[in-house]
């Protein structure tokens, strides 16, 4: 009995030290912009990022195909709406086959709304995902600064930032000017937006992987698989293989904290899993689509693999 409770306290000791070094290792993970100065967190910075409320329906380009698309509904208090991100993820795929960054990014917005709405354990992903975000912002604020010989803080709209025009406007604009100026590397790490958004890039496909688990019905035992297992396989596909030894083992404590099927469900205002499999389908669809597209413009310079 004394030996089986000292090796569960051991356990416990050795799951408390690694959650202390993630926490530790988190914070070098990515640094931030070397932009103004943000604060201990993100939301100073994009606080007077306003966003105007659209009405709660999808886009008939986002419709699955051969099949009515569903109601996306208003979920009353809660930060997370899937109808606003079907919005922005539509709003950023712009005729010319590019990405437009505003809308993209705010549709990362929603996401970390998503993932933070899982509870504390997430902030693993959704601080990382924070502060890529924020750098990507903070860089096209600055670009927009030097174009201009100055710097006007005084400005608080989403034009400041550069990404309604100049050369963080889109995916393509911004990989042609980083690769112009040397700011991207091909053998060591820079923090250019070509190789964060690389990074958000990954994190989508980490996303669009679990929401497909969770639109699957049964196995052939009739048992549905739990979001904590859903993560993990959708973890080791997109996000593993680009992970050092101690993040992967981290992560496996983010994994074992993730509420139930139930609660996920809840996130689109349904109840039951009959109601969440097509909704499901249509946000699946819509990630897919701007998963696509990214993917190819940075296979076409050779980005999918930046240090």
């Amino acid at each position: 009995m004394v030996f089986f409770r000292r090796t569960l306290l051991l356990r416990y000791l050795l799951l408390a030290a690694m959650l202390a070094l993630l926490l530790l290792v988190s914070s070098f993970w990515l640094p931030q912009g070397g932009g103004r100065d943000c604060g201990t967190t993100w939301q100073p910075c994009l606080s007077f990022y306003s966003q105007k409320p659209e009405p709660p329906l999808v886009p008939q380009q986002w419709e699955e195909p051969e099949e009515a698309p569903p109601l996306i509904k208003e979920c009353p208090g809660q930060s997370f709406q899937a109808w606003r991100l079907l919005l922005y993820l539509k709003s950023c795929m712009s005729d010319d086959d590019d990405i437009l960054l505003e809308s993209y990014l705010q549709s990362w917005d929603q996401l970390i709304n998503f993932m933070e709405s899982l509870g504390s354990m997430v902030s693993f992903f959704s601080q990382k995902v924070k502060e890529k975000v924020v750098l990507i912002r903070e860089l096209s604020l600055r670009h927009k600064a030097e174009a201009h010989g100055k710097l006007d803080s005084g400005v608080q709209t989403p034009a400041a930032f550069g990404l309604k025009d100049g050369a963080y406007r889109s995916l393509r604009s911004m990989v042609e000017a980083e690769l112009k100026s040397g700011v991207v590397n091909f053998r060591y790490r820079t923090d250019s937006g070509c190789r964060t958004l690389l990074r958000l890039h990954r994190s989508l496909l980490w996303l669009k992987l679990m929401l497909e688990g969770l639109a699957d019905g049964p196995d052939a035992d009739g048992r549905y698989k739990t979001p904590g297992e859903l993560s993990r396989d959708a973890y080791q596909v997109a996000l593993a293989p680009h992970h050092p030894w101690v993040l992967r083992q981290a992560a496996e404590l983010v994994f074992l904290a993730l509420p139930d099927r139930k609660y996920f469900l809840q996130l689109v205002c349904v109840q039951e899993q009959r109601e969440a499999t097509p909704v499901l389908r249509v946000i699946i669809h819509a990630l897919t689509l701007v998963h696509t597209r990214t993917q190819r413009i940075l296979q076409e310079q050779g980005m999918l693999e930046l240090p």
